[in-house]
């Protein structure tokens, strides 16, 4: 009897991404197809980073300003119009304090980039650096 039975069929063993690693659409649209498809929504994302970003730029310019600007008005004071202080005053007082403004200008952009950037990316495809803010 066991001649005339037909063979087993053979298994197929299916397989496939599991379920809690597959990737989920948006719930929204991500802002980097806005800014690609030109919308207004996307023009006044790159509106804001531009805005932000001439904000830093204005803020180091006139932090600047008033640092050189300031420099005549002290050199008008009699105690200070002295050869060597003022020597002192431009070439060891100045630097540092323009190396302060460039630094906290770089470190502000670069802030609001990573912002803008945050802002543009998928969260699914963000690193997961980016992820713990």
């Amino acid at each position: 009897m066991a001649e005339d039975q037909p063979p087993a069929p053979r298994r197929e063993i299916v397989t496939g991404v599991p379920r809690a690693v597959r990737r989920r659409a948006p719930a929204h649209t991500p802002a980097r197809s806005e800014i690609s498809e030109h919308t207004s929504l996307g023009a006044t994302y790159v509106r804001a980073l531009m805005r932000s970003q001439l904000r830093a730029a204005s803020a180091a310019l006139a932090a600047l300003a008033l640092l050189v600007g300031a420099l005549p008005l002290l050199f008008l004071l009699p105690r200070v119009a002295s050869g060597p202080l003022v020597w002192a005053v431009l070439g060891l007082l100045a630097y540092p304090v323009m190396w302060l403004i460039a630094r906290w200008y770089v470190t502000r952009a670069e802030r609001n980039e990573a912002d803008f950037t945050g802002l543009v990316t998928d969260p699914a495809e963000a690193p997961a650096a980016h992820r713990r803010r």
